[in-house]
């Protein structure tokens, strides 16, 4: 075998398991990926929303909102593109309550999200606008690193392939059709990498325009969904087609490009950094001078 041969044949190896039990507690590694992105969110939206002036010990008390509702609708959306595995032949619908086995669609997750930090804003007198431009770059780092958990499940890859970086799949998670040995698009891998360089690429604009009212955030998704395009495209894994596309696919395209139409016309209507961060005060400042007046 010459030497380019065996690189090939190489590849990336898997993970040879992806949950170790700490007595008869499960430990699975795409739920510590899921947490390390959460935590690396946090941290980076911290340092981004207190250079805005936010204080940033906000950001924790949204999380605590956004979290929750972004897996409920990571989990929906999951089920909703991919039912055959809990509602067609031999499916198990018990099994669309199982989070902790993987499967969270990220545009599900993005939106109810948005409805949790929504909540959390509202209730310390934020507003969303800044709070998401501060974190979308935070996002893309946690969709990288939540990546890995698909890494550890042997899943989500993309068709054969016999690129060096091609990807080992064992046995026990090969698909149907495929000989033991074939290699596979690390679509993982390639999805972590374009999100690293998308947050990087987010944080460098946003200091270079003082994009604010939103427009990071509008960035982040035109970034994440023209990846997630190609990405998708690869991908081998059962999900509902329309048109002879995964649905996905098609997400993407409309997503982003109303992404990028509500980016450009923000600017239009809002150039520049916001004002402020907080939510308008219900009354002015000449009607709390009015109130606090003596009367007459």
């Amino acid at each position: 075998m010459t030497l380019a041969a065996a690189v090939v044949a190489a590849g990336i190896p898997s993970p040879s398991q992806g949950v170790w039990h700490l007595g008869p507690f499960p430990l699975r590694a795409y739920a510590f990926a899921i947490l390390l992105g959460i935590a690396a969110a946090v941290v980076l939206t911290r340092r981004r929303w207190a250079a805005r002036g936010g204080d940033p010990e906000t950001v924790l008390d949204i999380t605590y909102w956004a979290v929750p509702f972004g897996i409920v609708g990571g989990r929906i959306y999951h089920v909703l593109s991919s039912p055959d595995a809990y509602f067609g032949p031999g499916g198990d619908p018990v099994r669309a309550l199982y989070v902790w086995e993987g499967g969270l669609g990220i545009w599900g997750a993005v939106a109810f999200g948005a409805v949790g930090a929504w909540i959390g804003c509202r209730r310390h007198g934020v507003r969303l606008a800044p709070f998401a431009d501060a974190l979308a770059p935070g996002l893309l780092v946690a969709q990288a690193i939540g990546r890995l958990g698909n890494w550890f499940n042997q899943e989500l890859f993309g068709g054969p392939t016999t690129l060096p970086w091609g990807l080992q799949i064992d046995e026990a998670h090969l698909p149907a059709g495929f000989e033991p040995g074939t290699l596979f698009h690390p679509t993982f891998l390639y999805e972590l990498l374009w999100n690293l360089a998308a947050a990087a690429l987010l944080v460098w604009l946003d200091r270079r325009f003082r994009l604010g009212h939103g427009r990071v955030f509008w960035l982040y998704v035109a970034f994440y969904t023209a990846g997630r395009l190609w990405i998708e495209l690869l991908r081998i894994d059962p999900a509902e087609t329309v048109l002879g596309l995964r649905l996905n696919v098609w997400t993407s395209v409309v997503v982003g490009l109303g992404a990028l139409v509500a980016f450009v016309l923000v600017g239009r209507l809002h150039p520049g950094r916001d004002a402020t961060l907080l939510r308008t005060p219900p009354t002015t400042q000449d009607d709390e001078a009015d109130a606090s007046a003596p009367a007459r």
